[in-house]
């Protein structure tokens, strides 16, 4: 019987791995846990539970006192003599972890450290192994239900077919071209999707558009939409939503699969909604890499409208986003295809996020390496 002692942190990772990992998986997780991890330790203790690990929980009254931590610990010792304890030092404070390591010392128990990074266990002490190589790979659901969050939708790949394809490549190529059609183009397809209607009417300023009767051209050759005198049909809402700006999610998340060898991206999906608590948030495209979550946020309407919701609020919802369902590890990237102004970008890299706008989607490829190894 292998036992693991698990300090609960706000990262749920570096304790999930080795419980998972078929080589070191223990018979039973004890988790040590402070008031405010509390809701942590639930998330924790569900999945480690559907895994078949047996769970228990022993409550920290104090995590700033050295003292008492070391006491329950030692009672942990004394229940569990002559049983295979290893101790994950990776979570919870660095009191807590010195408080423990002591204990540990003492009782001769194996400890070890997770680098999340390397997908390696780095074993301590004087009986230090060799560092083991971690064979588990998180997926998507054991990530975000770890963290408290339920998937709402199964994250399937989105099928696009060979003219959506080669319709979402050009529209990438002649950014520069295309951005003036294409929001008239979108604006339809939002007052459309508004009225619950699946046909909109063009106005004559629209109709007289010769750069939008072009771009209309395009998504009727790949079977999107249908054109007749002013009105535009669409065939469906899912085709609805493509013209409003699905396209992008469509071309952003076929570059990620992609670059999912050279990246070791371990799972990915596209229009994914997932809940905490009544809390529903929608990403457009989420995927793991390096035991991290990444999102990536896809916009194709003008954000500088008073009717468009302004790029300083679609930042921060980003932000926030990644701050609560993914924790402080979760990375997020704006894919826009219209620049941002300078004090935008000046945002962006206050909070942290990675920014690919206009004519930079034609190296998405390379953005995204690059995002993702650093």
């Amino acid at each position: 019987m292998t036992i693991h002692i698990l300090l609960v942190s706000a990262q749920a990772a570096p304790n999930l791995l080795p419980a998972l990992d078929s080589s070191m998986k223990p018979t039973e997780a004890i988790l040590l846990v402070s008031k405010a991890m509390s809701s942590r330790a639930d998330a924790l203790e569900k999945v480690l539970k559907e895994s078949g690990v047996k769970t228990s929980r022993i409550a920290l009254a104090n995590e700033h006192d050295f003292t008492v931590m070391e006491s329950t610990l030692l009672d942990i010792a004394a229940a569990q003599e002559n049983q295979d304890i290893a101790l994950n030092l990776t979570g919870g404070t660095k009191l807590m972890a010195l408080a423990a390591q002591s204990i540990a010392q003492a009782a001769n128990w194996r400890m070890f450290y997770v680098d999340a990074d390397t997908d390696e266990v780095i074993w301590l002490g004087k009986n230090a192994q060799t560092p083991h190589k971690l064979s588990e790979q998180l997926r998507l659901r054991h990530y975000l239900r770890a963290y408290g969050f339920e998937l709402q939708e199964s994250p399937n790949r989105p099928q696009a077919t060979r003219a959506q394809r080669d319709l979402t490549q050009t529209l990438i190529t002649q950014i520069g071209s295309l951005e003036a059609p294409i929001t008239q183009l979108n604006w339809l397809a939002q007052q459309a999707e508004d009225r619950r209607q699946l046909t909109i009417q063009m106005n004559q300023t629209q109709q007289d558009s010769r750069s939008l009767e072009a771009l209309l051209r395009n998504f009727t050759d790949a079977g999107i939409l249908s054109v007749k005198g002013d009105h535009i049909t669409f065939p469906d809402e899912v085709a609805r939503d493509f013209v409003k700006g699905g396209w992008l999610e469509h071309h952003v998340y076929d570059v990620v699969a992609n670059v999912t060898g050279d990246l070791a991206i371990r799972d990915k999906a596209m229009n994914l909604t997932v809940s905490n608590q009544g809390v529903i948030n929608e990403l457009d495209i989420a995927l793991m890499a390096r035991n991290r979550l990444f999102v990536i946020e896809c916009k194709t309407a003008r954000m500088d409208k008073p009717e468009a919701p302004k790029a300083n609020d679609t930042l921060f919802k980003l932000s926030e986003v990644c701050r609560r369902v993914g924790g402080l590890g979760t990375r997020g990237m704006l894919a826009s295809y219209r620049p941002l102004r300078p004090s935008e970008m000046k945002l962006a890299q206050a909070l942290n996020i990675e920014l690919v706008c206009g004519n930079e989607l034609t190296n998405l490829n390379g953005r995204l390496k690059s995002w993702i190894r650093k």
